[in-house]
């Protein structure tokens, strides 16, 4: 087998990611930082080529049996009830969200994801576009590199980020729907704005944008102020994007509650982690 690379999936014409020290590297970053400037939403269409999404896809395809779904209620915070506020609030008004990830441990040495996010080049240039000092790979063996699917009826509601920042990829769309929807800098770090939020949820705010993404596009997103969605699926197609995770602090896992509810199980290190007895792992 060839070795996989990712400068064999990566448009380096259009992005030159790897000449840090060229003017179409300065102007691309000077590109990216402006746009998240503005509304925290960057997108480098076509970033990954033709050719590198149909192995993509392929590679979806092969692994989305692996996915663990998960099914809730949630607001657009990610908190639970509080029967203090008007039932009207933002954060009484639950929907429900459907979730299927493919865990990170699908993805060995032959992914092309996987080839991505650890060539230095890539992280490099995220880490320049976010202007992010702390800037780390996960070490969470199930979640550093992992597959969204999304079948008929599902979607995203309306929801603010925990983290700062998301990088992903556009693999394959639905038949139709699955329009990513935000309404930028909807709240600040010191005024949540409940009153712009509930506009957004009543569908009467004109502060909405719709982006199409299509096969190949990379988003860098700062969700964490800017409220979004994904809009349900239809059709036979499942629409697949792989989500490139980096956090603020190096040797970061998640808990053995987060692994068990997004990816179905734990694995030691998990339990390490949270000072719990690896003998206690049931999956």
């Amino acid at each position: 087998m060839p070795d996989v690379t990712a400068e064999t999936y990566i448009d380096l014409d259009t992005y030159p990611i790897h000449e840090m020290d060229s003017m179409r590297y300065q102007a691309l970053l000077d590109r990216v930082r402006a746009e998240l400037a503005v509304d925290g939403c960057s997108v480098l269409r076509g970033f990954v080529r033709a050719d590198g999404i149909e192995r993509l896809t392929a590679e979806a395809d092969r692994t989305a049996p692996c996915g663990h779904r998960s099914f809730n209620r949630t607001n657009a915070y990610f908190t639970k009830d509080d029967p203090t506020l008007p039932e009207s609030h933002p954060a009484r008004r639950f929907y429900d969200r459907s979730n299927a990830f493919v865990p990170a441990d699908n993805f060995g040495p032959d992914s092309g994801l996987r080839a991505i996010y650890e060539w230095s080049s890539f992280p490099t240039f995220i880490k320049a576009a976010l202007n992010e000092e702390k800037f780390y790979p996960y070490a969470d063996p199930l979640a550093d590199v992992i597959i969204n699917v999304v079948e008929e009826g599902d979607g995203f509601p309306w929801h603010f980020d925990t983290n700062n920042y998301t990088v992903t990829l556009a693999i394959q769309n639905g038949t139709s729907g699955g329009a990513f929807q935000y309404a930028p800098n909807l709240r600040t770090a010191t005024e949540e704005n409940f009153d712009n939020v509930s506009a957004v949820l009543d569908e009467t705010s004109d502060e909405v944008r719709t982006l199409e993404l299509h096969p190949g596009d990379l988003q860098i997103f700062k969700g964490r102020y800017s409220l979004h969605r994904v809009a349900p699926v239809m059709g036979p197609r499942k629409r697949y994007v792989a989500i490139f995770s980096f956090v603020e602090e190096p040797g970061m896992v998640g808990s053995p509650e987060r692994a068990r509810q997004l990816y179905g199980r734990v694995l030691p290190i998990h339990l390490e982690r949270a000072g719990q007895r690896a003998d206690a792992l049931i999956d």
